[in-house]
Parts: structure tokens; sequence; C-alpha cells
């Protein structure tokens, strides 16, 4: 007998009874729009099958019209093969006589019987509370990603136990693009975060961080060389975001850790790295819960609608939050040029630097990385007093700033940036060197 249960979340439970001694295949089910404790269930379902074993002694008879006021649902005792037996008439047909059909009962049936009640842990409401989401255009850590698609992080306290991101090329016609089933670790920075070497182990200032949620845990030196403790800090915009590790975590205050031996700069964005992340700052740790979303190539670089707010809610909620957002595809960012040199030849200048791969640029095997760009080209600027009065493009990690260009540039400081251009995203970060006068 399925019924509403009474003493948990009004889910729909079921009561079963059965006969020890029987052996037959057949079920008699019913549902009650009842709301009934699990006792009252369980008591309900053994007085049916106890009223169906009894009621198999049936009688028929007739009475004369003295007694017509015998009728449908009176009880009276009738003689059987066991002695006196009560039948209750369910059935009364009247003409010069009434004619009568009983059932036998047991009144013992519709006696109070002792049945324990069943508990039920009741599961927490989250109310329907605004989260925290970060929308994220990050490079490739793997090279497996999709390099157009952000990654999406979300939390909040309480968890709604889900977040559905919306999404649409217009405030209109959204469709459901991710669901989040579980919260990602998000704070923010309470001290500032000053620009460091990439390459090198960060050994500064412990970075205090408060998160919303969530705990951090130390690893070796060896874990954050395999991988570990990949996290982001930015501004909270699309991709303004510095990607780097940390090897300890020291838990200060509630839901507040300190993280040192940091490794900075990761996946090519030391190129974009300021001069300092303030305080305020977010920070967001990729342990694997913040995933990509469906985001289309021709969709790069295209102002996108999103609406984001718990699972469980319908996308007109109150609670649900918009914004917008365009991706260029970090993913396909070219990285800054590395250990960019200007050396004196005679009168002229000498400008060298080394390329660095976005892709498959960790193996030690080959002579030299591998170019993940149809094509090799660097765009070549030079700056006087922070005018830009020259540009050139050149196919080589090489160029020469002749005299003649020197003379023709006229005097001040010399600044020269060079960036690595891609075919598909454009100019990467630019590397710079400053002439001394």
């Amino acid at each position: 007998m399925g019924f509403v249960e009474a003493d948990a979340d009004y889910e729909v439970r079921t009561s079963e009874a059965i006969f020890p001694d029987d052996r037959g295949q057949t079920t008699s089910a019913s549902e009650l729009p009842l709301v009934l404790t699990s006792a009252e269930g369980q008591r309900i379902a053994e007085r049916w099958l106890a009223e169906a074993r009894v009621a198999r002694d049936s009688a028929r008879f007739t009475l004369p019209p003295s007694l017509m006021n015998v009728g449908a649902g009176d009880v009276i005792r009738l003689p059987d093969l066991h002695g006196d037996g009560l039948f209750r008439i369910d059935q009364s047909e009247q003409t010069d006589r009434q004619a009568l059909e009983a059932v036998r009962i047991e009144p013992a049936i519709y006696e109070p019987q002792d049945v324990t009640e069943k508990t039920f842990g009741l599961r927490s409401f989250p109310p329907p509370v605004p989260v925290e989401l970060m929308l994220m255009d990050l490079p490739l850590f793997t090279g497996d990603e999709d390099p157009v698609a952000p990654y999406v992080a979300a939390s909040g306290v309480p968890w709604p136990g889900s977040v559905a991101l919306y999404s649409s090329g217009q405030d209109a016609g959204y469709g459901l693009n991710r669901l989040l089933t579980s919260a990602s670790m998000i704070g923010q920075t309470q001290t500032v975060l000053p620009k460091a070497c990439a390459g090198l182990f960060d050994r500064g200032p412990a970075l205090r961080v408060q998160l919303i949620r969530g705990d951090l845990q130390s690893v070796s030196v060896d874990q954050v060389l395999g991988g570990a403790n990949l996290a982001v800090i930015g501004d909270g915009s699309a991709e303004n975001w510095e990607v780097f590790q940390f090897a300890d975590a020291e838990i200060v205050s509630e839901d507040t850790f300190e993280i040192s031996m940091r490794l900075r700069g990761q996946a090519g964005s030391d190129g974009v790295t300021p001069s300092q992340w303030p305080e305020g700052s977010i920070f967001v740790l990729l342990d694997g819960q913040p995933q990509q979303i469906d985001l289309a190539s021709s969709a790069r670089g295209v102002t996108q609608h999103y609406r984001y707010g718990p699972g469980t809610r319908p996308l007109t909620d109150p609670s649900y939050q918009y914004r917008t957002d365009a991706f260029s595809g970090v993913g396909l960012r070219p990285y800054s040029v590395a250990h960019l040199r200007a050396s004196p030849a005679g009168s002229d200048l000498d400008v060298t630097w080394i390329r660095r791969a976005r892709m498959g640029g960790d193996s030690w095997d080959g002579e030299d990385v591998p170019l993940s760009e149809s094509f090799e080209r660097y765009a070549v600027r030079v700056f006087k007093d922070d005018v830009q009065v020259r540009q050139v493009s050149v196919s080589s990690p090489n160029w020469s700033y002749t005299s003649a260009m020197q003379s023709a540039d006229g005097a001040g400081e010399t600044r020269i940036d060079v960036a690595q251009v891609s075919d598909v995203y454009g100019e990467g970060p630019a590397s710079s060197v400053t002439l001394v006068a």
C-alpha cells in the first residue's frame, strides 16, 4: 500500500503485508492519497490482508418484512462450521422480502496493535540564495582541453546542491549549458601578492586567502612538479588570470589559509601577470571541480549571455543572476618569448629571443619545442620614451636594429617589445627589453 510519509520529507512510501504460509504469486496494490506515519501504513496493510482472508466466508439469506430494520452495514451473528460467527452485511436487495449478502469479520482485526514507528532523517533545506560563479578563460594545461571554452566555478553558503548555468547568444532563448553538482574552492585574498619570477619557487611572504567553503592541503614539492595544487588568481574578469601552484597551505582561522612555496606564472600566464595582485583578488583552486562550458569556436569573441542559480530552481527564480561575457580563447594565445636580449654588433643591435610553445613544450627529447602554430612569426615594436616609433614583422627569433634605424627613430629611452603571433589568436603578450643610453 502506497501513502505519503508524514514524519520525513513527505515522500511516497510503501508498506507490505503477507501471510507466512501464503505461497501464491498474486499481489494486490493500492495507492492512498493520505499522509500517514509508517506504523499507520503498516497497520492498514495488515488489516486489509486479514480482512481479505476472513472475507472468504460469505453468506446469502433472506429476511421477512418484519426484520426490515436489518440492513447494509449491520453486523449479525450466524451459525457456521466453527460455531457462531459474526458477519457484516454488505449488500441489501429489498422486494416483498429482503435478500442480504454478508461476509465474515473478526473483531480482533480492528483492535489496536503495538507497531514500532520507523524514524527517517529530514534532509536540510537549502534556501535559494544567490551563488558566486566565475567564468575563466584559461590557457591549456594538458593540451587535451578545448582551447576556446572557458572554465566555470561556483560556490556558495549554503551550497544549493547544484548550480545551473544557462547560456544564449541573446538575452532570450536560454539553454542549459552546464549543471555543477559540486562546489569549487573560491575565495578572496587578504594580502598583496607581488609579481615573481616564473620557473622558480616564490619563497616570499605567504598569501592569505579566505575561502567561501572548503579546505586547502599542503603537498610535497614533487607533487607540485607533478601538477598538484594548481590554482588561479585574478580580478574576476574573463581573461585576467595568473596560473600558479603552491606546496604549503596553513590554516590560520576559519576558512582562511596562508599559502606559500609557490610556482608562479604557470602555463604562460607570466606574460599577463601584473606587478602585484591587490587585496581582494579572486582565488580559485583548479582541483577538477571547475569544468569547461560548451562554447562553439564560431562564438569566440562574441558576447554571450548567461544566467545562473540553484539547479533546483527554474530560470525565472529571483535567485538567478545575469551576466554577459566574450571570450577570446586564451587556450590559443601564444606564450611570451623568453630570454629577450639586445647586444651590440658594431654600430647595430642584435635582438634575439627564444620561442616558447603552448603545447608539447615539456619534452627534452627534441632540438626545439614544437611550433604549435601554422607559421612562425613575431611582431617587434620599438618605443622611444614610451612612444612607438617602429614596428616590423619577422619570421625567425632574431632581428637587427641597425644604426640607420636608430638614427631615424631619434633619441630617447629605447624599449623593444617582441610578441609571438598566432594566425588564429593574433599577438600574444609581449616581452620587453630596455636599452640603457
